[in-house]
């Protein structure tokens, strides 16, 4: 039975841009060691926050096998892999090169809106051709479709290596719906920052994070302590950056956390097309509640 690695904090890691427009192979790794030295417990890599629908099939394939050769197996890497054309993710999966991946983090379909019948068939066809862990995402505010609680606990019990989802649906009611129910082998990831730690004290095994780009040793701070039961000590360090959640979504993801990055002086402040840095206020907002707490 597959075991679902993917618990704790997880960085939805971003890919830094030079200012010609390339990618920033130097930032990325210091990146990445600040991550695992800030106590990580996994990686997500080419998800949304990493721009991936921008990034051409050479870079991609670049990126993977750079950050597996970085990482070398310290912390466990999650791999985006999803798509609105099942036979394509399928024979991605059949044909992709896997050495390094613990899991696949796949989204549901966007655009085309399929029925839940629909969804279970796409992730049921993901799943038989995987050849490591599967993480169900849903994020309907991306995609157009909301996968039920009904569904995800459908795909849980039909299929062991589906371990887990990334809910991001905004939905208390139906998260907590799925971990009331889910079978044992089966978790619910947090995929928003802002409800982390709520959705933990419901029964949620951690997050996949934005936030943590840039302060991963505060976050995993705040995440280990909700996970052992300690939430007075959790809460302070929620509402510490309430106002910070906020910020980092309003102008775009990940646009938010690229500012403040380059408000650390950690990365060049570029996003590739169709996405654009935030408005000049959003980034002196973001630098004056980093000053505030004393993060520069």
């Amino acid at each position: 039975m597959a075991q679902n690695k993917f618990k704790g904090l997880g960085i939805a890691l971003i890919t830094p841009f030079q200012s010609d427009g390339s990618i920033d192979y130097d930032a990325l790794l210091r990146l990445v060691e600040f991550q695992i030295a800030g106590g990580v417990d996994f990686l997500c890599i080419m998800g949304t926050t990493a721009e991936t629908p921008c990034l051409s099939a050479e870079e991609k394939k670049e990126l993977k096998n750079l950050l597996v050769e970085r990482v070398a197996g310290r912390v466990p890497l999650l791999m985006g892999c999803g798509g609105n054309n099942t036979a394509a993710v399928v024979k991605d999966l059949q044909e992709g090169d896997w050495t390094g991946i613990d899991g696949v983090l796949s989204v549901c379909p966007m655009y085309n809106k399929p029925s839940q019948e629909g969804l279970y068939q796409h992730f049921a066809a993901i799943a038989k051709a995987s050849p490591v862990p599967v993480v169900l995402y849903n994020v309907p505010g991306r995609t157009g479709v909301n996968m039920t609680a009904e569904t995800t606990l459908r795909l849980a019990r039909d299929f062991e290596n589906i371990v887990a989802i990334k809910e991001a649906s905004g939905n208390i009611t139906q998260m907590d719906d799925i971990i009331k129910n889910k079978p044992e082998n089966f978790d619910v990831i947090s995929g928003d920052d802002g409800i982390t730690f709520p959705l933990i004290t419901l029964g949620a095994v951690g997050v996949i994070s934005v936030i943590g780009n840039a302060l991963p040793a505060e976050f995993s701070r705040m995440v280990r302590l909700a996970l052992r039961g300690e939430y007075s000590a959790a809460l302070h360090i929620h509402h510490k950056f309430a106002e910070l959640f906020k910020l980092l979504f309003v102008d775009g993801n990940p646009a938010g956390v690229k500012a403040m990055l380059h408000a650390m002086g950690m990365i060049e402040n570029q996003l590739r097309l169709p996405l654009v840095p935030t408005r000049l206020t959003t980034m002196e907002q973001i630098s004056q509640i980093l000053k505030d707490l004393h993060i520069r």
